[in-house]
C-alpha cells in the first residue's frame, strides 16, 4: 500500500464492510463470496446501489448502455440492485463456482475488467492501484490506453488486503 493513499484505501474498506450484509446476500444465492461482489462493487460503481454491478452504468431503472449493453437481458423496471448484480455475475460465468483461493480470485477481478493490460505490460490498476505494483497507465476509456494516466480508485487486491487485515475475511494470507 502507497502511503499517500491510505486515507482513500480505507474509505474503500469501511465501504465495503458497511454493505456487507447486501454483498452477502447476493453472494450466497450465486456461491461468489460477498467481498468479490463488493471490491467490483466499488470499482464498477464506485459503491452506489442505484448503478449496475456489470459496469457501473446509471440508473438502475434502465438497461445498460456501456459494454456489456443491454442487461439485464429480463428487465422488468424499476428493478433493484440485487437483480443486476445477480445478472451480471451469472454473465461471467462466475456463478456456482468452487474455487475461491486467492489466486483464483484476483483472476477472476481481472477477468471482469479485461486483460487489456497485459499486453501492454501493465499490472492491472485494477488489482494494483494504491500499491507498490503500479505507477501508471490506464484505459482511459474503451480500447483508448494512456500510459500517463493514473487509476484513483483503489484496486481489488489491495481492497481485499485491507478486509484481511481488518479481520472481515479469513483464509487468504
Amino acid at each position: 500500500m502507497r502511503a499517500e493513499n491510505q486515507e482513500l484505501a480505507n474509505w474503500y474498506r469501511t465501504m465495503m464492510a458497511k454493505s456487507k450484509p447486501r454483498y452477502h446476500e447476493v453472494g450466497k444465492d450465486l456461491g461468489v463470496p460477498w467481498f468479490f461482489i463488493a471490491a467490483t462493487h466499488g470499482l464498477e460503481a464506485s459503491f452506489n446501489f442505484r448503478a449496475h454491478l456489470h459496469n457501473g452504468d446509471f440508473p438502475l431503472t434502465a438497461r445498460t448502455r456501456q459494454v456489456p449493453a443491454g442487461r439485464p437481458l429480463v428487465w422488468l423496471p424499476p428493478a433493484d440492485w440485487e437483480s443486476s448484480a445477480k445478472d451480471a455475475i451469472k454473465l461471467l460465468g462466475f456463478a456456482n463456482q468452487s474455487d475461491w483461493t486467492l489466486e483464483r480470485t484476483l483472476y477472476r477481478l481481472e477477468a471482469y475488467n479485461g486483460f487489456g493490460y497485459r499486453r501492454r505490460g501493465v499490472p492491472t490498476p485494477y488489482l494494483w492501484s494504491f500499491s507498490n505494483h503500479y505507477d501508471r497507465g490506464k484505459f482511459v476509456a474503451d480500447g483508448s490506453f494512456n500510459p500517463k494516466a493514473r487509476s484513483q480508485q483503489c484496486g481489488a487486491a489491495v481492497m481485499i488486503k485491507l478486509l484481511v487485515d481488518a479481520g472481515e475475511i479469513q483464509g487468504f494470507a
